[in-house]
């Protein structure tokens, strides 16, 4: 389970955006947000920096809501 989707649509950017920012395909972040790939810390990373927030956050600690 991870906050990828909550924390993209917090910041207001589509899949494509932060796909383009982070240097993967679309379907890769789909792919994380629905649970279907594990990202490597390195893209981990880049996915917290991109969506203002820390790795605990975005993929450890509970839903937003």
């Amino acid at each position: 389970m991870n906050r990828v989707r909550e924390y993209r649509q917090i910041v207001g950017v589509s899949q494509k955006d932060l796909a383009d920012q982070v240097d993967v395909s679309r379907q890769t972040i789909n792919m994380i947000e629905n649970d279907k790939y594990n990202p490597s810390l390195k893209l981990c990373i880049q996915l917290a920096t991109v969506l203002k927030t820390d790795l605990n956050s975005l993929f450890w600690e509970e839903s937003l809501k």
